[in-house]
């Protein structure tokens, strides 16, 4: 790879045109000269991050091989990519070319031909410079790297524009500062995000290898899945576990235990002595106090009632002792902020998955968290397509299972409690970017009468709406109120 004036390039010249022409003994122009200080302190004169030879190279490859180097640029870079103004335009023109041009045939002629009916070619140097351009790099081979260094340059120049914006905006005292730090976080993590998360188109083969790759996994470790598995068997025998990438709705009409159904599932998950799994709780509704008092009397087996009004038996001090103890034990972050932000949960997955590898996410719940001021201006359906896409947007990223909590409308209790997926506040873009969604019932909530709640006491349901990769159906549960607990059933449970 040829080494690149990594210093000097970042320093053009503020003629701009002048990258294009040789300077004396055959060099060019690049800029080398260090940026004109009135002081050590002073920043104002300093040139922003640039690589004009990367971008002279990325040009060169252009010229040298059309056909096959346009495409990629296309898929690889933007315009912006380009800092000097005669290489940008130089670009926006290859890229005119390639697009209008029948079969995408064109060489230098053609290109000069364009930049002079455009009035741009003294702009870019002449005839000349174009020339020379054309000779800068003997081969395509390295296009790819010369991107690379362009698009870092092009990162940090993205800062430096959306952070100088921050700093004016500051200094303008905005009235609602948490919106502003809302603002301010989602322009550096917009950056970060489309870093990240480009990603090539890949081969069929690649895609192919993975796939075998997965099912070999399957195939080596019989009576295993590559999903996390819930502890509620019906469940994962229909879901085979919960996958990376998932986004699992799980919706209810309230005071059904949908908050100790999902917390059962990452006390299954996380609170064992062997494979813990590490876990992320963002708790909007309850404070992370109250949620562990619930949990842990789920787990001993304690009524809430009994904690809470000071009433504990001689048994009941030692179970939760014995509870406590394991619970301490186990990987599991709560962030009980409220008001949360989907750029700021966004940014805490980010940190949690980095610093601790978190492996799943549960959210509660999904109406509690607000997106930016724009979508609150569109409107509440604008609002929670903002959040879903945002929540499903990063399961993908992490590559984990983030479970949402969500809330149902008033309709089932006008059909004898029986949930649908339309019942779902909002529900259009939820039920757009969830993989699963399943909706919690207990059917002595809506018994007509005490006999009737008698003979469906403890009875509940799961049922699966949508799965996208798998069947739908209901799983069968025990519920235990006053644990607020649920478990698997068991056969002998069935109703009938």
């Amino acid at each position: 790879m040829p080494e690149f004036n990594r210093q000097g390039a970042d320093n053009p010249s503020a003629h701009h045109s002048d990258s294009l022409r040789k300077g004396p003994k055959g060099k060019r122009d690049n800029g080398d000269r260090p940026p004109n200080r009135s002081g050590p302190g002073d920043d104002s004169l300093r040139s922003m991050p640039v690589n004009v030879d990367a971008e002279r190279a990325a040009l060169s490859c252009m010229l040298l091989d059309p056909n096959n180097i346009i495409p990629r640029a296309i898929e690889k870079m933007s315009p912006p990519f380009f800092y000097i103004p005669a290489h940008r335009v130089i670009y926006e023109a290859l890229l005119h070319l390639y697009k209008t041009r029948p079969e995408g045939k064109l060489d230098l002629i053609i290109l000069t031909t364009e930049l002079d009916q455009r009035d741009q070619l003294e702009a870019v140097g002449g005839a000349r410079a174009l020339a020379d351009l054309l000779d800068d790099v003997p081969t395509t081979a390295l296009f790819d790297d010369y991107v690379e260094f362009l698009k870092e340059k092009f990162v940090l120049r993205r800062v430096i524009g959306d952070c100088t914006n921050c700093v004016t905006d500051a200094y303008d005292s905005p009235d609602d500062v948490k919106s502003f730090l809302d603002t301010v976080e989602k322009k550096v993590l917009g950056i970060r995000n489309e870093i990240e998360q480009e990603k090539g188109i890949e081969d069929m083969r690649t895609h192919v290898l993975n796939v075998i790759q997965s099912i070999e996994d399957v195939y080596n470790n019989e009576g295993t899945t590559s999903g996390l598995m819930t502890g509620f068997h019906d469940l994962d025998e229909m879901t085979n576990g919960f996958h990376g990438g998932e986004m699992i709705v799980v919706a209810a009409r309230p005071s059904m235990g949908k908050t100790s159904f999902v917390m059962n599932i990452v006390e299954n998950i996380s609170i064992r002595k062997e494979n813990a799994v590490p876990v992320a709780v963002f708790s909007l509704e309850m404070s992370s106090e109250s949620l562990v008092q619930r949990v842990l009397c789920s787990r001993a087996k304690v009524q809430m009632q009994k904690l809470r009004g000071g009433f504990l038996s001689k048994s009941d001090f030692p179970q939760l002792m014995q509870a406590a103890g394991q619970m301490a034990e186990a990987p599991i972050w709560i962030d009980d902020t409220p008001g949360l932000t989907i750029n700021e949960l966004q940014a805490k997955a980010r940190r949690l998955k980095k610093d601790h590898d978190i492996q799943l996410i549960a959210i509660d719940y999904l109406q509690l968290l607000k997106a930016p001021d724009t979508a609150r201006r569109d409107g509440r359906e604008k609002e929670i397509a903002e959040i879903s896409g945002g929540i499903k947007g990063v399961a993908k990223e992490l590559n984990i299972p983030i479970i949402v909590l969500a809330q149902l409308n008033r309709n089932p209790d006008s059909r004898g409690g029986k949930p649908r997926m339309s019942d779902l506040r909002e529900s259009g873009s939820i039920e757009q970017d969830a993989d699963l969604v399943g909706l919690l019932m207990r059917p002595e909530v809506y018994a007509d009468d005490e006999e009737d709640r008698e003979s469906k006491w403890g009875e509940a349901e799961f049922i699966i709406a949508k799965q996208r990769n798998g069947p739908t159906g209901e799983v069968p549960l025990t519920f235990h109120k006053e644990f607020m607990r649920f478990d698997n059933r068991a056969k002998t449970d069935e109703p009938g």
